[in-house]
């Protein structure tokens, strides 16, 4: 996944671990489970740069997680709050 037109954005979480799906709807990335479940199915999220489909993955402050979309590019950094 490339990061020539990305747009980078930083996510404050209150606690440790955030699950992905929720972290996705919280950055304004997705709407609802069910979009998050299309892009994780179509393996276009990858968390420290790796793919993932688990919706449910914990992930953790500290974390980068990018999602490819038509747009392009989205980084959201995972911070703590």
């Amino acid at each position: 996944m490339t990061q020539e037109h990305a747009t980078t954005t930083e996510v404050p979480i209150r606690d440790e671990t955030i699950r992905l799906g929720q972290l996705l709807k919280l950055a304004g990335v997705v709407d609802d489970g069910t979009d998050a479940k299309f892009l994780l199915a179509d393996e276009a999220v990858r968390v420290n740069g790796e793919v993932d489909e688990r919706r449910g993955r914990q992930v953790r402050r500290g974390d980068t997680v990018e999602v490819s979309l038509p747009r392009g590019v989205v980084v959201v950094r995972v911070t703590g709050g």
